[in-house]
């Protein structure tokens, strides 16, 4: 809720020459506005920058019925979603959303050919092998209920917001010991929490790639680390 709907439709408009710039660079890029801009961002993707993948911020764990509020996995979909973000520290605090709905929604998602983008992250900072107890049952709920692609962005909650993001070592740590828990399922790991140019080389032992907040609001900031995951 950042943007109103006419920035968020510049935004769009300012991301689509990142396509190409980040295909060159073979690093897969997503955008997820809110829901009133799916549609428009669908329309000018589709068109300008078919290889930037476009997302939602939520779903619900069933595809239509009288869930007033809600939004439909199927209907994401058929405007042209290919992932949803589900579990955000926000939703997890603010809405009180469980590993058990998250892992129901994530099942929707995979159900109606969404990749779930699940955040999952531990609350207080502490040793990597706490953070990694905190996550498994947020890491396990996800892989009882789908064996398809899953990508989970590990966004430690008391990084979010910060000036700077949690320390490289204590990351790669972190999201090493999460891998293990995957066993060779495919999955990809993603970095968020102040994640901005200059995070991912620093962390690239353990991650795949970033989740950006507000530092991606600059695109500028958006291609340099394109082209810092890219190398």
């Amino acid at each position: 809720m950042y943007f109103d709907l006419s920035k968020t439709a510049q935004y769009i408009q300012d991301c689509a020459p990142l396509g190409p710039h980040a295909l060159s660079h073979n690093v897969d890029i997503f955008v997820i506005p809110d829901f009133i801009s799916l549609t428009a961002a669908s329309t000018v993707l589709r068109l300008e920058a078919p290889t930037i993948r476009l997302g939602a911020q939520d779903c619900f764990w069933e595809d239509s019925g009288a869930y007033t509020g809600e939004v439909s996995p199927a209907v994401l979909k058929s405007i042209g979603c290919s992932i949803v973000e589900l579990g955000h520290a926000e939703r997890r605090r603010l809405f009180g959303e469980t590993d058990e709905q998250v892992a129901k929604k994530a099942k929707a998602a995979v159900r109606n050919g969404l990749t779930p983008v699940v955040c999952i992250g531990e609350k207080t900072q502490g040793t990597p092998l706490e953070a990694v107890e905190e996550c498994r049952s947020q890491i396990e709920s996800i892989l009882e209920v789908t064996d398809q692609e899953i990508i989970f962005a590990y966004e430690p909650v008391w990084a979010i917001g910060q000036p700077k993001p949690a320390s490289a070592e204590y990351v790669v740590a972190v999201t090493k010991e999460l891998r293990k828990l995957c066993g060779g399922r495919m999955v990809r790991f993603l970095y968020g929490g102040s994640a901005g140019p200059g995070t991912f080389d620093a962390m690239r032992e353990g991650v795949d790639g970033l989740f950006l907040g507000r530092f991606a609001h600059d695109i500028g900031n958006f291609r340099r680390v394109i082209e810092e995951v890219g190398s």
